[in-house]
């Protein structure tokens, strides 16, 4: 199995994790999946009835992670409400023994809190669409976190980020993963074939695939 994509909306995408919430799911063989609610997507409506069809989602072979899920201090319902999704996620993900695919904007001490407050410290994350500093980028990292990082991104953060904690991904954009391991490859002086064996090796290792 290989991942290089990390993270993207694609449907169709391969050598990837496609992002999707439950009503999207709809497995299509060859391919893998993370599912969760987004918090831009009216997470203040969610019942509990969506948590459970996400639960059904999550036990599913083809679901490899949990999300995207998270917190945004910029956009979506208030940061109480996505705090409470983004634990219940947490819950489901640590309940499947699978990982975590968090969205956050200006929230990177909140999502840390949120995951201490629950209780839920083992369930590993990796931070999609890493744009932020260095300095957030620290936090993140000594605090456990991978680092997923798309077209654009603040090259200090990506220049402390460890080898073994690098993933790529295309997220929404209207680019190949050629193309953002190429521009990852050239801020960290590397090949772009380099880059794409490491985010293949940790994502490998991060989702706790077969070698």
């Amino acid at each position: 199995m290989s991942i290089i994509d990390f993270h993207t909306h694609n449907l169709n995408a391969t050598d990837a994790m496609i992002s999707v919430n439950p009503s999207q799911f709809d497995p299509q063989p060859g391919q893998w999946y993370s599912v969760g609610f987004h918090p831009w997507h009216d997470v203040d409506t969610l019942t509990d009835d969506d948590f459970s069809r996400l639960e059904r989602c999550a036990h599913h072979d083809q679901v490899l992670a949990i999300g995207e899920t998270g917190m945004d201090a910029l956009r979506g319902a208030s940061l109480e409400i996505q705090a409470r999704v983004f634990e219940r996620h947490l819950s489901i993900a640590a309940a499947v023994n699978k990982p975590l695919v968090v969205h956050s904007v200006r929230t990177a001490q909140n999502i840390l809190s949120v995951r201490h407050r629950s209780g839920q410290t083992a369930v590993p994350l990796a931070i999609h669409g890493m744009r932020a500093n260095a300095n957030v980028a620290r936090t993140l990292l000594d605090a456990g976190c991978y680092l997923s990082f798309g077209p654009r991104f603040n090259p200090a953060a990506l220049l402390i980020t460890p080898l073994d904690r690098l993933l790529i991904e295309t997220d929404d954009g209207d680019i190949t993963i050629d193309e953002v391991a190429a521009a990852v490859a050239d801020a960290l002086h590397l090949t772009a074939a380099e880059v794409m064996s490491l985010a293949s090796t940790n994502a490998v290792t991060f989702l706790h695939l077969p070698q």
